[in-house]
């Protein structure tokens, strides 16, 4: 049981936001269809597919407005959205990325390519590691920080990798130290 009736109770509400600095909600000025869904911020109605969902129901806005929304929210509270991504992901920002950047000489902490942007953290406790290239991120993620996995591709690699080998002085030949050991087609 509510100590005011509905009435007073929005009446109140409306009080409330305004000694706040909340704008009035703004209303469609013609009754909206079913299937549709008017947006407060563009002032149009769209089909209920154009405005993302929010568990069972939609939000207020359309995905454009909604989106843009959270854009002016990013940049107003962490200056931007690669800031935003640092702090919320890794816990660091811009300057700690730098301040690691700095730390490396401005090079892939893996292999020394010049200005890396991905950050390598533990997917276990979440510490950052360091900052790396795409590739060498990709990489150990695609390895997925497993050591043992790592040695099994370095042992591969010597194992496997096709080398110049000189057979006479100034003749050198392409071999890969396991092709001897492979049987031949006639054997």
């Amino acid at each position: 049981m509510a100590f005011y009736c509905k009435r007073c109770a929005a009446e109140r509400s409306e009080a409330s936001r305004r000694r706040r600095g909340i704008r009035p909600q703004r209303k469609p000025s013609v009754p909206v269809a079913a299937g549709m869904k008017w947006c407060p911020d563009c002032g149009e109605t769209k089909a209920l597919e154009d405005f993302p969902r929010t568990g069972v129901e939609r939000h207020t806005y359309c995905k454009p407005c909604h989106n843009e929304r959270g854009r002016e929210t990013r940049e107003r509270l962490y200056g931007g959205s690669r800031e935003y991504h640092l702090r919320r992901r890794y816990g660091i920002d811009q300057d700690m990325f730098n301040t690691l950047l700095e730390l490396q000489d401005g090079l892939c902490a893996i292999c020394g390519v010049p200005n890396p942007e991905h950050v390598d953290h533990d997917h276990r406790t979440g510490a950052v590691r360091g900052i790396l290239c795409f590739n060498c991120n990709g990489g150990l993620g695609q390895f997925r920080d497993n050591i043992a996995h790592l040695e099994r591709a370095i042992t591969y690699l010597k194992g496997h990798t096709w080398q110049l080998v000189l057979i006479h002085p100034g003749v050198y030949q392409v071999r890969s130290p396991t092709w001897e050991r492979l049987p031949s087609p006639s054997s």
